[in-house]
């Protein structure tokens, strides 16, 4: 694949600059400072920091929560045009787009969502027709159950665009330009975007006090694991597209859809009254009155999971190609 336009810009941002490319110590350092400048704001005052009586899942915490991360990526946002501006000769209309702002093309998100599906198949067959879902999607009663909750705000909305508009859309691009290689890029910003979730392991022994400090590191080695992996994903996504709106709608998805059931029967799940709001930690599904499995359905979630994984695998390069990718990865 010959590379794209802005990839053979990328050299000419530096022409004349006399400090460009960027140093990786100072890429490293913003993107540590911009990470730490995510977090830290949390646990620096008392109505963001949770404690054994103080939940994180509480309106006012996340209310709070939003507009400390909000005020976090403004400033990253801030720091990383000044960085462009004076350290390279791209144009303001370079920077946008180096920064996956524009142009926002349409084509990108739903063909990345269209990819997202695939890897998801058996996990939406469950939820959609086994659960019997459907009839609530085409009411829209999932958006409005968001729409309605601070939970729902913070997993599906804030949580996705303040996420890929630092993780991404930020610290991508300045990799792109220390030069290092897109697929090392691929592979090391991710870790940032790991690591800014291990704060989760304090919350966790402070509301669960009473639980064993071995499960809680596994399970934050698990959320770690697992954020790094979408992290690969999303950045890919990001990078190959060049739009970071198909990398946030991505998101958003995965956390709608959460972790796929790799084991156990497949069954039917007695409707329960009131929306159903998941906490981000939560497992897939509600617990309610769970009827006799069906064999039939566990054996056509396990082979609609495989063949939709097998689907992702041969379909990842094709929709995932656009006219404006940053640079080729691979």
């Amino acid at each position: 694949m010959a590379p794209t336009a802005l990839y053979s810009h990328l050299s000419s941002y530096c022409e004349g600059a006399g400090r460009c490319p960027l140093p990786f110590s100072l890429v490293a350092t913003l993107s540590v400072a911009y990470t730490v400048l995510y977090v830290l704001p949390f646990y620096l005052s008392p109505i963001t920091r949770p404690s054994p009586t103080l939940s994180r899942d509480a309106p006012s915490v996340i209310r709070a929560r939003i507009r400390f991360v909000t005020i976090s990526v403004t400033l990253s946002t801030i720091a990383t045009f000044y960085i462009l501006a004076t350290r390279t000769n791209a144009s303001p209309l370079q920077m946008l787009r180096l920064l996956g702002w524009y142009p926002i093309g349409i084509s990108e998100p739903v063909k990345t969502l269209l990819l997202t599906t695939l890897l998801f198949a058996g996990p939406l067959l469950e939820r959609a027709v086994i659960e019997g879902r459907w009839k609530d999607w085409i009411r829209g009663q999932p958006l409005h159950e968001t729409l309605s909750s601070w939970i729902g705000w913070r997993n599906y909305v804030a949580g996705p665009v303040t996420e890929e508009l630092l993780f991404r859309s930020l610290l991508v691009p300045l990799h792109l330009l220390a030069p290092l290689p897109p697929d090392r890029v691929v592979l090391l910003t991710p870790l940032y975007f790991g690591i800014a979730h291990i704060h989760h392991f304090y919350e966790f022994i402070l509301t669960h006090p009473h639980t064993p400090w071995a499960p809680s590191i596994i399970r934050s080695l698990i959320q770690f694991t697992y954020t790094t992996m979408f992290g690969w994903y999303a950045t890919f996504v990001f990078i190959r597209t060049g739009n970071v709106v198909a990398a946030t709608l991505t998101h958003t998805f995965c956390n709608w859809v959460g972790l796929p059931r790799v084991w156990g029967r497949v069954e039917p799940r007695m409707a329960m009254d009131g929306p159903v709001i998941r906490a981000k930690e939560d497992s897939c599904g509600e617990e309610g009155k769970k009827p006799k499995g069906s064999l039939l359905w566990s054996a056509a979630y396990y082979i609609l999971l495989v063949m939709g994984a097998v689907g992702f695998q041969q379909c990842l390069w094709t929709l995932t190609e656009s006219p404006r990718a940053l640079t080729q990865v691979g």
